[in-house]
């Protein structure tokens, strides 16, 4: 029987040894992972695979995702990561153990729900260091932290900040003392035990291995480097880890000798762009049957002798003049993060689960290893 097309495979076996090894290698400095599993949309086998390499404790931006985790029987602790809406703060405090926070307004919200359902909820402060995505300034840092240590229903459990996901800002030595020296000032100045330091994420990679020491971070929240094996500043693989745990497959359904240049009035396509294409004579052109409702075309890199033309709502066109592809053969793609979390979120995308070992994954090796 053939298999579901268009479908993401994922191997779990290279998703735990990502997770152990990361895992492994910040504990050498006293840094904790949290796994970020949000890319797996609410995939349960994917946070079961993260939680075998030993990492201890979850985290998504989606309140679903949470509550879905709860309901198959994952019993860690779970950090939303993106700020809670006003609108989901009931299920936030029912569901999530903590939350990522940069609103006031927000933390009053959630102390009148936890204490409404007879809980304390954690938070974690996150402050701006410059990637202007969420976070307090530092100079308002005090005032907001003042209030907050005043509410009922909540514990600020840490601080946190964010770096290479909006902006693109490195945390680079001098970006990563200032917050450790930020995080000295608030212990001493409100008597604060501060457990988690979350010092950022996938693109602390570099910074890390780098350091002589790391401050006072002791969390970073990792999910690209688990997922794809790669640091997010340059887009490198961190050597041992494999970049291919995620490969998608999309299958062949027309199949033509056609021209390479489009032919009559010229305007926009579906997508108002207005495309140009190379004169290159007949070819052998080929469709998929995938397109950019299912995922982010430009993410996708061919692993098979094909050029990708372009692409529509439903449909990829490739130059397949140098394959021997037939109507129904399937070509697989490696991913980029983009890619794999639109693909994952799609559900016109079959997901297949894989635990194959080394050399058993249909011929893709491991990367970098050594």
């Amino acid at each position: 029987m053939k298999q579901a097309t268009p479908r993401i495979e994922v191997n779990l076996y290279k998703l735990t040894h990502n997770a152990r090894m990361l895992k492994n290698l910040f504990a050498k400095k006293g840094v904790q992972i949290t796994g970020v599993v949000k890319a797996g949309a609410g995939s349960v086998e994917i946070a079961r695979a993260v939680l075998n390499a030993g990492v201890h404790s979850l985290a998504d931006s989606r309140i679903q995702n949470i509550k879905k985790f709860r309901e198959a029987g994952l019993d860690v602790p779970f950090m939303l990561l993106r700020t809670p809406a006003l609108s989901e703060v009931k299920h936030v405090v029912e569901y999530a153990d903590m939350s990522l926070n940069s609103e006031l307004e927000v933390v009053r919200a959630l102390s009148q729900e936890a204490t409404r359902q007879n809980k304390v909820h954690k938070i974690i402060l996150m402050v701006e260091m410059g990637d202007l995505r969420e976070g307090i300034l530092p100079e308002h840092l005090p005032g907001i932290l003042q209030e907050v240590l005043q509410l009922k229903g909540v514990e600020v459990v840490g601080l946190g900040t964010n770096f290479a996901c909006f902006g693109g800002i490195v945390p680079t030595e001098e970006k990563m003392k200032e917050f450790s020296q930020l995080v000295r000032e608030v212990r001493e100045t409100f008597d604060l035990e501060l457990p988690i330091v979350s010092g950022g994420n996938s693109a602390n990679y570099n910074w890390f291995v780098g350091a002589e020491e790391v401050g006072e971070v002791n969390n970073v929240r990792l999910g690209e480097s688990i997922f794809l094996g790669k640091e997010t500043v340059h887009g490198t693989v961190i050597p041992g880890l494999y970049d291919d745990a995620f490969r998608l497959v999309a299958e062949v359904i027309e199949l033509k000798r056609k021209p390479s240049l489009p032919y009559g009035e010229s305007a926009q396509n579906a997508f108002g762009e207005k495309v140009h294409f190379e004169d290159k004579g007949i070819m052998q052109r080929g469709i998929l049957n995938i397109g950019r409702q299912d995922v982010i075309v430009d993410g996708l890199k061919p692993l098979d002798p094909v050029e990708v033309l372009g692409s529509s709502s439903d449909h990829i066109v490739i130059d397949s003049t140098n394959s021997r592809l037939k109507l129904g053969d399937t070509i697989s793609f490696s991913v980029d993060y983009g890619a794999m979390l639109s693909a994952m979120t799609s559900p016109y995308v079959a997901k297949k689960y894989m635990t194959m070992r080394p050399g058993r994954y249909d011929g893709v090796k491991r990367a970098n290893v050594g």
